[in-house]
């Protein structure tokens, strides 16, 4: 017997055990989760599922070991995340994509205007969150149900993001003149932006990158106060203080991995390690998405018939002939 066939039978899918991923909320999570799963059960005959979740029950699953891989995890967010990782639960590896960003954004017709839709700046002056308690601006981004206030659309309940932009609003004492809107879903939250642009309206709003909506629209990010890990770990902690708000990190997005998993599935993990997505093609693959109104699988679907010179460097050269054949 050789030693790849050896190796082969021994292997963690071989063994007809389970790969569970973290049912991520959000599409360029959802995205890349569908594109591994894909290649995992095609390519290596591996048995795959999802856990449903939000990102706080889905880091603790992956401690636990009822999630083996969650296929974006921006590292240095979450509580839950850092303790399993300090016991040594939990591990990162590789890059699902880099250069990410996310902070706080407005259209970019409020600070510009746009000339082809006849909108006039609104507000030419606006360039950082420590403007945004002045009146004038809380009036601008008027809540619709408490018109007194502005509004804040944050992240949904769940999110880790969601708790940081709600310490940030205490850090930059914007609590009680700014409603903070959480909507239900990131689908939810996804309509509000694009209503609002495609109407040419006001609205204040955290969002991040890859995204569709990033790739479709013309943002402006707020500037904040130079990033510090002391301001961060404040920010991050349920017990931290909230007397100052800061930057988000440069973060690194990673395949998020129960340790057991990791030492069990050597042969899988080595393929994390090289699945490293361009940015550009993840934002590619959402608007994709957008433009289609098409579910992750479908992008997965044409992610992996239309670039395989990308996803191809991942895998063994076997597995590349199956998936081929698979898609095809």
């Amino acid at each position: 017997m050789s030693v790849s066939v050896a190796r082969a039978e021994t292997s963690y899918c071989a063994s007809g055990k389970t790969i569970n991923f973290a049912e991520i909320g959000w599409e360029s999570g959802a995205f890349i989760t569908a594109v591994m799963k894909t290649i995992l059960a095609k390519g290596y005959d591996c048995k795959v599922d999802t856990v449903p979740g939000n990102s706080v029950t889905l880091e603790q699953a992956a401690a636990d070991g009822d999630v083996q891989i969650s296929a974006e995890e921006w590292m240095g967010r979450s509580d839950v995340w850092k303790k399993a990782a300090a016991e040594g639960k939990v591990i990162g590896v590789g890059n699902s994509f880099s250069g990410a960003q996310e902070g706080w954004f407005v259209p970019d017709y409020l600070v510009h205007g746009d000339p082809a839709r006849n909108i006039v700046a609104a507000a030419p002056d606006l360039k950082s969150v420590n403007q945004l308690a002045d009146p004038k601006y809380v009036a601008l981004f008027s809540d619709p149900e408490e018109p007194s206030k502005g509004r804040f659309l944050n992240c949904p309940s769940g999110w880790t993001c969601e708790a940081v932009s709600t310490a940030k609003l205490t850090a930059y004492h914007l609590q009680d003149a700014y409603v903070n809107f959480r909507p239900g879903t990131g689908t939810a939250l996804d309509s509000a932006i694009t209503s609002a642009y495609l109407q040419g309206q006001p609205i204040l709003f955290y969002y991040w990158s890859p995204t569709a909506i990033m790739g479709k629209f013309k943002l402006v990010k707020l500037e904040e106060p130079a990033y510090s890990d002391t301001c961060w770990a404040n920010l991050t902690s349920t017990e931290g203080k909230r007397d100052e708000g800061c930057a988000f990190p440069t973060t690194k997005v990673v395949y998020g991995v129960n340790a057991k998993f990791a030492a069990e599935a050597p042969e899988i993990i080595d393929i994390l390690k090289k699945a490293e997505f361009p940015l550009d093609q993840v934002n590619a693959s959402l608007a994709f998405m957008l433009d289609n109104k098409s579910e992750p699988a479908a992008a997965a679907d044409e992610f992996l018939k239309t670039h395989q010179d990308i996803w191809g460097a991942w895998v063994s050269p076997e597995a590349r002939a199956k998936i081929q054949a698979s898609i095809n």
